[in-house]
C-alpha cells in the first residue's frame, strides 16, 4: 500500500483549515500532519512535522505566504509547496513561483482539482490552475516578460519586509523580537533601515505604506 502524502495546511482562517483537513482526510491518499495560521508558524511546523507538501495561503498575518515560501525553500529545498489562494493577478503568480512555489491553485477549485494539483506537484511537475495558465501564456506571447511587483519595496530585505508587516499589524519592538527570534536591538536596526530607505518617520506612516503596498490587508 502506498504511504499517504504528508500535508501541512497553512491558512489563517480556521474554518477553511478545518474544511481542508476534512476533505484531505476522506481517503487514504493524504495525511494532514499539521496546520499553521501564518507564515512564521508554517516555518516552525515544517521543521517539526516534516511534511511532503505545504498547502500555502498567501495573505496571512505576521508573515505572508510569499516570504514563508522563500524561507521554507531555503531551509528545506526539496519540500513541495502548492499555493492555494484567491489571488488571480499575474504579479502574485510570478512572485510565488519566483519564491519557489511548485504550484498555484485558486480557492474556487474543486476537490478533484485540488487532489490532481497535489499529485502533480508531488510528482515533481509544476501545476497552475487552468483558469489562469492561459493568461500567463497570452502575456508571454504578447511580450510581457517583466515580472510585475506585488510591492514597490524592492529596496527592503526579506527581514525588513517582515518587520514592516508586524509594525503595521500593531506589534511593538519587543513583540516583534519574540516573533522573529531576534534581539530588540536588531528589530530597532531593521526599523531604522526601513524608515531611512522609505523616508517614513513613524509607525503610522509605516502602517499607511503597508496598506498602500498590499503588505497587510485593509
Amino acid at each position: 500500500m502506498r504511504t499517504p502524502a504528508r500535508i501541512l495546511i497553512v491558512e489563517d482562517h480556521r474554518i477553511l483549515r478545518e474544511g481542508l483537513r476534512s476533505l484531505l482526510t476522506t481517503g487514504r491518499e493524504f495525511e494532514v500532519v499539521g496546520e499553521a495560521q501564518d507564515g512564521l508558524a508554517a516555518i516552525r511546523s515544517v521543521e517539526r512535522c516534516h511534511p511532503d507538501l505545504v498547502l500555502m495561503d498567501l495573505s496571512m498575518p505576521k508573515m505572508d505566504g510569499l516570504d514563508a515560501i522563500g524561507e521554507i525553500k531555503r531551509r528545506v529545498p526539496d519540500i513541495k509547496v502548492l499555493v492555494l489562494t484567491v489571488h488571480k493577478a499575474e504579479e502574485y503568480i510570478y512572485q510565488s513561483l519566483s519564491a519557489g512555489a511548485d504550484g498555484y491553485l485558486l480557492k474556487d477549485a474543486t476537490y478533484d482539482e485540488l487532489k490532481m494539483a497535489i499529485a502533480t506537484v508531488l510528482d515533481g511537475k509544476p501545476y497552475i490552475s487552468p483558469s489562469i495558465s492561459g493568461k500567463l501564456v497570452e502575456a508571454f506571447l504578447q511580450g510581457s516578460k517583466s515580472v510585475p511587483a506585488v510591492r514597490s519595496a524592492d529596496t527592503l530585505t526579506t527581514r525588513e519586509r517582515q518587520v514592516v508587516k508586524l509594525i503595521a499589524e500593531g506589534y511593538k519592538n519587543k513583540d516583534i523580537a519574540g516573533l522573529l527570534c531576534i534581539s530588540i536591538k536588531t528589530v530597532e536596526k531593521h526599523r531604522a533601515n526601513v524608515m531611512r530607505k522609505l523616508d517614513l518617520h513613524n509607525a503610522s506612516a509605516i502602517t499607511a505604506y503597508a496598506l498602500e503596498q498590499g503588505i497587510i490587508d485593509t
